[in-house]
C-alpha cells in the first residue's frame, strides 16, 4: 500500500483525513509482549508536521478479556474482534504456543471473516501461520521467522516463502521475519502511509535505524566448519556515498578486492539480496528524499539519486513504489498528513 492507508481520507466512512488511522492488534494465548509492545510504542508515536497522532492502535482478542502471554504475566483485551472490523490495518503478532500448528482452513471461522474484511493486514513473525490459514497468502509472497520457513512452506504450498527478507509488502497484505522485523515492518508501513520524515522521526524517537540493512540471511546459523565470510561492509558504505554515479557490480567487488562471483555470493549472504538489487533500493530511497525534501525536478531528482534519466526513474519507482514520482511528491511534499 502506497501513500493513504485504504479508507483513510474522506472515502465516505465517516472519516475526516484529519483523523488518525484505526489500527487493531490481533492477539491470541501465546502472544509475544515484545510484539505486541513495539506495533503501540512505533505506531503510537507517529505523528503529523503540527502534532496529531496520525494512528489510533487498539489491542484485541477473539474474545475481550485476559490473554496469555509467552512471559510470566498476562495482558488484558478490552476490544473483541469489533475492533479489526473498525481498522484499516490489522497487525497480528505471533504466538508461538498455536502458530506452527495451523494449517489452511484450520483458524477459526470469525476470525477468519474478520481477517479477510480488512483492508490491509500484517503479521509479525509467526503470525504468517495465521493469515496463510485464512487463505490470504494464497498465490502470494511472503516471508516468517527463518526457523519456521521449512514448516510454513510445507504447511501451505500455495504460498512462496522468502526467508531471506526481513518483510514482504504484497500491498494489502504484509509479512515480516522475527521479531524484531516487526520494527523494519511498521517502519515501512509509516513510511508507506505518511512518508520517509515521519518514519526517521518515529525511528529517532525510538533509537532505531529508519531503515535496517540487508535481510534474514544474516542471522541463519550456518554450519561451523564454514569458512567465515568477508565483510561487503565496506562496498556498501562506498555505494551509499556515490549513488549519483554509475557504479557497477566490477567497481563494488573491486572495493573489497574480490572476483565479481564472490562478492555477489557474500553480498546475497550478508544482506539476502543481489548488489544490485540492494542499490536499486538505496537509489530509491535516495529519490524519495530528495522528492519529500526539495523541489528539484525530476530529471535532477534522477540524476542525484543514480538513476541517470527522469525516464528511468519513472520506470524504477513504478516497479518499486507503485506510484509516478510526481504523485509521490504530491502526497508527501511539504504539509505532511
Amino acid at each position: 500500500m502506497t501513500g493513504v492507508a485504504a479508507g483513510s481520507a474522506d472515502d465516505g466512512g465517516g472519516r475526516s483525513p484529519a483523523s488518525p488511522y484505526p489500527v487493531a492488534v490481533l492477539i491470541r494465548d501465546g502472544v509475544l509482549p515484545m510484539e505486541l509492545g513495539l506495533v503501540h510504542q512505533l505506531l503510537g508515536t507517529a505523528r503529523s508536521a503540527d502534532g496529531r497522532p496520525l494512528y489510533s492502535v487498539r489491542t484485541c482478542a477473539p474474545r475481550p478479556g485476559m490473554v496469555r502471554t509467552d512471559a510470566d504475566f498476562p495482558v488484558y483485551a478490552e476490544h473483541g474482534l469489533d475492533a479489526v472490523a473498525a481498522a484499516d490495518t490489522v497487525i497480528v503478532p505471533a504466538s508461538h504456543e498455536s502458530d506452527e500448528a495451523l494449517a489452511p482452513g484450520g483458524l477459526d471461522a470469525e476470525v477468519t471473516r474478520a481477517l479477510r474484511s480488512a483492508a490491509r493486514v500484517a503479521s509479525i513473525c509467526t503470525g504468517s501461520f495465521v493469515l496463510a490459514a485464512a487463505g490470504l497468502l494464497d498465490g502470494r509472497r511472503a516471508t516468517t521467522h527463518w526457523m519456521s520457513a521449512d514448516r510454513f512452506a510445507r504447511a501451505f504450498p500455495l504460498t512462496t516463502v522468502d526467508a531471506d527478507v526481513l518483510y514482504v509488502d504484497e500491498g494489502d497484505v504484509l509479512t515480516s521475519a522475527g521479531e524484531a522485523a516487526g520494527i523494519d515492518l511498521c517502519l515501512h508501513m509509516i513510511r508507506e502511509d505518511h512518508g520517509a520524515a515521519v518514519a526517521a522521526d518515529v525511528a529517532r524517537r525510538t533509537v532505531v535505524p529508519p531503515h535496517r540493512e540487508g535481510g534474514q540471511a544474516q542471522y541463519i546459523r550456518r554450519p561451523l566448519a564454514e569458512p567465515g565470510l568477508a565483510s561487503t561492509g565496506r562496498a556498501r558504505a562506498y555505494a551509499l556515498k556515490h549513488l549519483a554515479d554509475p557504479l557497477t557490480l566490477a567497481a563494488l567487488a573491486e572495493v573489497e578486492s574480490m572476483s565479481v562471483r564472490t562478492f555477489s555470493r557474500r553480498f546475497r549472504e550478508e544482506t539476502g539480496l543481489a548488489p544490485m538489487q540492494w542499490l536499486t533500493q538505496r537509489r530509491l530511497d535516495r529519490a524519495r528524499q530528495l522528492l519529500e525534501e526539495t523541489d528539484h525536478t525530476v530529471d535532477r531528482v534522477a540524476a542525484e539519486a543514480g538513476f541517470g534519466t527522469g525516464a528511468s526513474l519513472r520506470q524504477h519507482f513504478a516497479l518499486g513504489v507503485g506510484v509516478a514520482p510526481g504523485a509521490y511528491r504530491a502526497t508527501f511534499r511539504g504539509g505532511r498528513p
